[in-house]
């Protein structure tokens, strides 16, 4: 969950509107406080950080917002510049690119500007990320694995996220990329975290207390492995195909929440 935490996350599945009603950006605008908001893009992730970066600043610009800063920080040396450090302090929102989530927790991580994020949230910023920039926002994250085959344990690469949310693990462009089998054997590596499998141009909207809203056009998929009665993970081969029963399964559209405390979904208006 977001433990002792003010701010809130914005979990975006890649390719979010842009160009029509921005539900999802201009969402991400109100919760930063609209017109007077400072937002802070960061294009650590993306390979095209000049592109994306001013794509985002006329996107967020025309919704209203009047700042509008772009930190572009390629290396480790960047990312511990006090200029950026402040940047980040004094910004309502940041939000993550999407591009590549090793680049985000190798450049970023334990850096003065990871800090800066980390209080900057716990203060009650809003954090929002699409793509690699949803995935990164749990501790464990899913950085790689086959989409296109049945359920197994070579189907999954993982490594450490930059942790602002507990207990979950993150997929993105899901229901378009085929996703379910990568969340499946994330799931039944440890049936104690739960994956939430975000679909694109759809967003899940999380509340320190753990209550999701979901926005945008598409659906978010939550794997509960919870009451899992048995699993084969641990003595299959790498290219084994995976036995698990008794898995639970969410398939929210907008309209619908889900609380992570509790593990249960319901309609939110």
């Amino acid at each position: 969950m977001l433990e002792k935490t003010a701010g809130k996350l914005l979990i975006i599945g890649g390719n979010e509107d842009k160009y029509d009603d921005c539900t999802i950006l201009r969402k991400f605008i109100e919760l930063s406080g609209g017109r007077k908001a400072k937002i802070a893009v960061m294009t650590t992730a993306t390979e095209l950080p000049r592109e994306v970066g001013d794509e985002y600043r006329m996107i967020f610009s025309d919704l209203g917002a009047e700042s509008v800063t772009i930190l572009n920080i390629e290396n480790r040396e960047e990312a511990g510049d006090r200029q950026r450090v402040e940047e980040i302090e004094q910004a309502d929102g940041i939000f993550f690119t999407g591009g590549d989530q090793l680049r985000l927790t190798s450049i970023l991580g334990g850096s003065a500007v990871d800090g800066a994020i980390r209080r900057a949230f716990r203060n009650g910023t809003v954090v929002a990320g699409t793509s690699a920039g949803a995935s990164v926002m749990s501790h464990t994250m899913i950085v790689g694995g086959d989409s296109s085959d049945t359920p197994k344990k070579s189907a999954l690469s993982m490594a450490h996220g930059m942790g602002l949310i507990d207990e979950v693990v993150i997929d993105q462009h899901f229901a378009q990329r085929g996703r379910i089998n990568r969340l499946l054997a994330a799931v039944s590596q440890n049936p104690h975290v739960l994956g939430i499998g975000i679909d694109e141009d759809t967003a899940l909207l999380v509340t320190p207390e753990g209550k999701c809203e979901i926005i945008g056009s598409q659906t978010v998929t939550v794997v509960d492995g919870k009451n899992i009665i048995h699993s084969n993970i641990s003595e299959s081969k790498r290219l084994d195909p995976l036995a698990i029963s008794n898995v639970t399964l969410h398939i929210l559209p907008p309209g619908f929440g889900y609380n992570l405390r509790s593990r249960k979904a319901y309609i939110s208006h």
